[in-house]
C-alpha cells in the first residue's frame, strides 16, 4: 500500500532550506582581486552577501556591490557555484553564486559603507586566496580557473581547486 501524498504546503515546509548568498569577482587593471574587510569578521571575503525573500542571485549581488561598494557593475557571467555545509555557527547548508563583474578600470569609484566594512584592496589570486579563510578560498582559484576556460565552475564542500 502506498503513502498518503501530503500536501504541497506540507511537503514544503519539510523539505530541507538552505541559505543563500552572491558575490562579485572584480580585479583591476593588473589582474588583482578586490577583497573587502567587514567590521563583523575577522578575515577578508570577496564582496556580495546574503539573497532576501524573493530575490534572485545576480539581483542581490547587484544590490551589494552599490550598497558596499558605490558601484553600478554590470553582472557578468556566473563563474563558481560553492556549496557549503553547515559551518561554526551557520546551522544550514549555504550555496553561494560567484558571478564575474570584469575590471574594474577606476579604483577611485569605490565608495566603501562604512557601517559594514574597514576596507576594500587589491591582492594578486594567492594572495586574496590566503586572507579568506579555508571554507570559501577555493573559490578564488576556482574563478580564476572558470574566467579562463568560460566555464562555471562547481564547489561541492570536499572539493580541491
Amino acid at each position: 500500500m502506498s503513502k498518503p501524498h501530503l500536501e504541497p504546503s506540507e511537503w514544503y515546509a519539510s523539505v530541507p532550506t538552505v541559505y543563500t548568498s552572491a558575490c562579485m569577482l572584480l580585479t583591476d587593471e593588473h589582474d588583482r582581486v578586490l577583497l573587502v574587510k567587514p567590521n563583523y569578521r575577522p578575515y577578508w571575503a570577496i564582496p556580495g552577501g546574503v539573497v532576501e525573500a524573493d530575490e534572485a542571485p545576480h539581483e542581490c549581488v547587484a544590490r551589494e556591490i552599490t550598497e558596499e561598494l558605490g558601484l553600478t557593475v554590470p553582472v557578468g557571467e556566473l563563474l563558481v557555484v560553492d556549496w557549503a555545509p553547515p559551518f561554526e555557527q551557520r546551522p544550514r547548508t549555504m550555496v553561494n553564486f560567484l558571478f564575474d563583474g570584469g575590471t574594474l578600470t577606476n579604483p577611485n569609484r569605490i565608495r566603501l559603507q562604512v557601517e559594514e566594512l574597514d576596507a576594500a584592496e587589491f591582492f594578486t589570486w594567492e594572495d586574496a586566496a590566503a586572507r579568506m579563510p579555508a571554507n570559501t578560498a577555493t573559490r578564488i582559484p576556482a574563478a580564476r580557473r572558470a574566467r579562463k576556460n568560460a566555464r562555471t565552475v562547481y564547489l561541492p564542500a570536499d572539493s580541491a581547486v
